[in-house]
């Protein structure tokens, strides 16, 4: 038993000797040698042990290179593609004893990875052998000179490569694009170049830290060209991005279904140095999921839904990324209201408070900043936008279609459906936003629209009621919305039937004028000279006519309004940049105020009426010196004006 013994105690001083003398007696730079040898013989690139090697046998079989470089392709812009301050690689010593040799881990610290592709279009990470395709087998969108083929019998079983630190370069020397991710932490799995590849870790990518997931099912097949599949996961505080597909037809397409999605567009724009002003309930969440592909700098997202804050969104998209970003797009919008987007409508310079019961009508101030329209330039688009609805400030459409396309800056907008306010329509809107100032043109034809909801909505005019069409062939140009107004010019047409026109009884006061000029001045204080008042109205059957703008202001010679009691035609000037309007009618009795039981049959007496004052006060008043001219009755005539000297300052 003490033989045995002393002479297992002898077999354990053996081993520890040989384990404490065994990187004295195996020469680290014949291994080295060996090492750099093969990598140059598979790849055809030079690997150099630039620093210290160093070789421990306990407990593991460790290899230790210090300033490890990688030869680049003779086409490459650096002599490097791979640069690393240390590599420890770690060898199970029951592998070298069952005969399989194996990788347990690998240890990089601070590598600098370049990726590029060169100028010819080859990229850098091509390392093994291509076989050409044979003309028969190759397609006419094929490219490539061949396929990369693995030499037979190779593989790589790593198990786990740890990264730390350093860089991951993209250069692409034909589009002249450059990106890097850097503060690598990352665990890599490689079994065998047959099985599954997966990264877990983190990258910094523009000072942002994401967190991510990957999984290639067969690396050999990366390697040759041939259709894989992979997945991706990438976790982040602006941005979530999910995606599970393959790469196929050599490498020239992936596709998959992608979900992306966050808690701020306004963050996500801040990180890219755009930034993006809105309100608070505006450009938060959001969320885009589909199915997609990219190939030949082509993405396409088929099916795709989308949610931005309350907005939903369903369709189909393409971007065309080469020498100029195209977009087209088939989009239901569904309800879209677009007011938590809109710039805050520009305020007017603070008053002292007035007492609400006394608080006198705010004038209408046009906004003077200056619209931004360079983005016109910066893409093109040919969409087809639907939606259920549409808000924008106090304006509201039903359902409607629009079809945009945008070409080197000149936008055109189609309204190729329209319902809204009771009625329907269509136009075109075009914008040339190629040089300054920007011009704009429009023509549209609405039919049996609700005049006072819309006119109230769009310019706070409500003294209109009535359905008709309104017809507008308009142009301007700018760079704001008062330069847009001042600039406004061409022609607008109005036709509607069974309604009334706000703010005065014309009526009324053709009937008092009437009595006037009979003698009979009671009732002068009730209505004569009044202001605008709101509970007062004109009805009619029928209003006709049409304005003919220049630099903003509207010239009217044809406005008739007619009904089966008056008859009513109309001229003057609707100033807009100025807010103004001033206004001649001339009311004519068509035959009697109180209906067919009167028994007044006096015909053809007519009062001409003045509308004139700013946007947010209109006065009405009669024009007596008008209603005397018209009816040639010179002692009428000096006789109002003695009974009103007072009054007018005549």
């Amino acid at each position: 038993m003490k033989a045995i013994l002393k002479g297992v105690v002898g077999i354990v001083v053996l081993l520890v000797a040989l384990l404490i003398l065994a990187p004295l007696l195996i020469p680290t730079d014949t291994i080295v040698s060996q090492i750099t040898s093969q990598v140059e013989k598979t790849t055809g690139r030079t690997l150099r042990i630039a620093g210290d090697s160093e070789l421990s046998v306990f407990p593991k079989l460790n290899i230790t290179l210090n300033n490890v470089e990688f030869a680049n392709m003779p086409s490459g812009s650096q002599s490097n593609m791979l640069t690393m301050e240390q590599l420890a690689v770690n060898i199970p010593w029951v592998s070298l004893l069952s005969g399989e040799f194996k990788l347990e881990r690998f240890v990089i610290n601070n590598p600098r990875v370049l990726l590029e592709v060169d100028v010819a279009g080859k990229p850098n990470w091509q390392l093994f052998p291509t076989t050409p395709v044979q003309p028969a087998e190759q397609s006419s969108t094929d490219k490539s000179s061949g396929s990369t083929q693995l030499p037979s019998g190779f593989d790589i079983a790593l198990g786990e490569v740890a990264i730390y630190g350093g860089s991951v370069i993209y250069q692409d020397a034909q589009s002249g694009t450059t990106e890097e991710i850097t503060d690598l932490d990352l665990s890599v799995m490689l079994p065998s170049l047959y099985q599954a590849l997966t990264i877990d870790g983190a990258i910094t990518y523009q000072a942002q830290r994401f967190e991510i997931e990957m999984k290639v099912d067969n690396p050999a097949k990366a390697i040759q060209s041939e259709d894989f599949k992979f997945s991706k996961v990438l976790r982040n505080q602006l941005v979530n991005i999910d995606f599970n597909g393959e790469v196929v037809d050599g490498a020239k397409r992936f596709k998959g279904d992608l979900l992306l999605a966050g808690d701020s567009v306004k963050a996500l724009t801040q990180w890219q140095n755009v930034p993006l002003e809105a309100q608070e309930n505006a450009f938060n969440q959001f969320e885009v999921k589909g199915s997609m592909q990219f190939a030949d700098n082509v993405f396409r997202l088929d099916s795709f839904s989308a949610s931005l804050d309350e907005l939903q969104i369903t369709g189909n998209a393409t971007v065309d990324l080469k020498s100029r970003i195209a977009i087209s797009a088939d989009v239901d919008l569904g309800m879209l209201d677009v007011n938590p987007y809109l710039p805050e409508p520009a305020t007017t310079t603070e008053q002292p408070p007035v007492p609400e019961d006394n608080a006198p009508p705010q004038p209408i101030v046009w906004d003077d900043s200056e619209i931004d329209l360079s983005a016109l330039n910066q893409l093109d688009a040919n969409l087809v936008v639907r939606s259920t609805g549409f808000k924008a400030r106090k304006i509201t459409l039903g359902e409607n279609q629009l079809s945009v396309r945008l070409q080197q800056g000149k936008a055109r907008v189609s309204l190729d459906k329209f319902n809204a306010y009771e009625g329907d329509g269509n136009g075109v809107i075009t914008v040339n936003a190629v040089a300054k100032p920007y011009r704009i043109e429009t023509n549209f034809k609405l039919r049996g629209i609700n005049a006072q909801p819309l006119l109230s909505d769009a310019i706070d005019f409500d003294k209109v009621l009535g359905k008709g069409s309104i017809n507008w062939s308009l142009q301007t140009q700018g760079m704001s919305q008062k330069q847009f107004i001042s600039k406004l010019g061409g022609k607008l047409a109005f036709e509607f039937k069974d309604g009334g026109v706000k703010g005065a009884n014309l009526a009324e006061m053709v009937r008092k004028g009437q009595e006037m000029l009979k003698g009979n001045f009671s009732g002068l204080s009730e209505g004569i000279n009044a202001d605008f008042d709101p509970e007062q109205k004109t009805d009619f059957s029928a209003l006709t006519g049409s304005f003919n703008f220049t630099n903003g202001v509207g010239t009217n010679s044809n406005l008739l309004l007619a009904s089966p009691l008056i008859r009513v035609t109309g001229s003057g000037t609707v100033d807009l940049p100025k807010t103004f309007i001033d206004y001649r009618l001339v009311t004519g009795i068509v035959d009697t105020i109180e209906g067919q039981s009167s028994q007044d049959k006096s015909t053809g007496f007519k009062i001409p009426a003045r509308i004139k004052g700013p946007f947010h006060q209109v006065e009405t008043s009669l024009d007596f010196s008008g209603a005397a001219k018209d009816k040639a009755k010179d002692a009428i005539k000096d006789k109002l004006k003695d009974k009103f000297k007072g009054l007018f300052g005549g």
